[in-house]
């Protein structure tokens, strides 16, 4: 290929937008002359390579955006350790499909059984579905609620958090927080009923709720919405992080170190 043939190919490219197929044309040219490509394997590997690069660098963005504190994968999550828990759903849950049905998925158990794991990569498999996801504790919205009212930015607030694909609630339930934060968390929560799927993680049983949200009429109006068409995950097995203290044994004694 000439000189001015290489320029303007760079130019066309350039002006359609492939900047990762500019970067790496010059590369690919000389791989293709090595290996014999014809045109149109060329063509093929250089627009594969562009989308390839687009999507990892999409994906990057949807898990920054995500506020994910860890990054916790399905493929680390010990079921082995989680007996009862149903893979099958669990697989299904990963391919996304509850998103676009604006379902939930409500994972109730004591701490330690990995529910902030299994919320947190189900999470990351919807960003990997290129969905707009965030992560937030529930206690942290609340606060992040009440300083919004303060400000007069609460309607803004709750008008972004229901735009999310999906939002993971952590640990609701685990640190107690205000009446007023209850109540903003209650209308965030009614906004994106039929909107976008809530993951909630929680150590409190449904009846224990009204700890929560304060009024029971209200947690029952909640209840209703969240719970409709769920999927609802009891995490009943031993504590993964009881079980690995448990294990942990003096070197010089051979004696279990106490919890």
């Amino acid at each position: 290929m000439s000189e001015a043939c290489l320029f303007q190919l760079e130019q066309n490219l350039r002006a359609l937008n492939l900047t990762n197929a500019v970067k790496h044309l010059g590369e690919r040219l000389r791989q293709a002359r090595e290996s014999g490509m014809d045109y149109g394997e060329f063509l093929l590997d250089l627009t594969d390579l562009e989308l390839g690069i687009r999507t990892e660098n999409r994906e990057k963005r949807r898990l920054k955006e995500g506020r994910f504190p860890l990054l916790k994968l399905l493929e680390t999550f010990d079921f082995d350790a989680a007996p009862g828990l149903d893979r099958r759903l669990v697989r299904d849950l990963a391919q996304g499909d509850y998103i676009g049905q604006k379902r939930n998925v409500i994972l109730l158990g004591k701490s330690g059984t990995g529910k902030t794991h299994l919320a947190t990569a189900l999470g990351i498999e919807a960003c990997r579905q290129n969905r707009r996801v965030r992560f937030v504790t529930g206690y942290g919205l609340a606060n992040e609620l009440i300083e919004a009212r303060a400000e007069k930015n609460l309607g803004r607030l709750i008008a972004r958090y229901a735009r999310w694909d999906l939002l993971v609630l952590d640990e609701l339930g685990y640190v107690p927080f205000t009446k007023e934060g209850g109540e903003l968390l209650f209308q965030v929560l009614a906004e994106r009923h039929e909107r976008g799927s809530v993951i909630i993680t929680t150590n409190l049983g449904f009846a224990s709720w009204t700890q929560v949200f304060g009024d029971p009429n209200m947690t029952a109006a909640l209840l209703d919405r969240l719970t409709h068409k769920a999927h609802i995950i009891e995490c009943s097995w031993e504590s993964y992080r009881l079980r690995q203290s448990l294990k942990e044994v003096d070197k010089r004694t051979g004696k279990t170190i106490p919890v």
